[in-house]
């Protein structure tokens, strides 16, 4: 397991929209994700977040993960 300051939270706030909680703070049902491009990837691939904040997540959300963790990964 990683420290929390190594993952990146997204949270599905109570108006059902996903964001991506840089300071950990937000309300809402979080989750964490790794900041390597790879698990990323992986993530997108198998919606992992849609099953985990159980809401319909985008394309653009994975995109913008992928710029945070510093590359991408195709």
């Amino acid at each position: 397991m990683k420290p929390k300051k190594e993952l990146i939270r997204v949270v599905r706030t109570p108006e059902q929209e996903v964001v991506i909680d840089l300071n950990g703070k937000m309300n809402g049902r979080g989750a964490y994700l790794s900041k390597d491009a790879a698990v990323i990837a992986t993530a997108k691939k198998k919606r992992t977040l849609d099953h985990h904040l159980k809401v319909k997540t985008t394309d653009a959300l994975y995109d913008e993960l992928l710029e945070l963790a510093g590359g991408t990964h195709e």
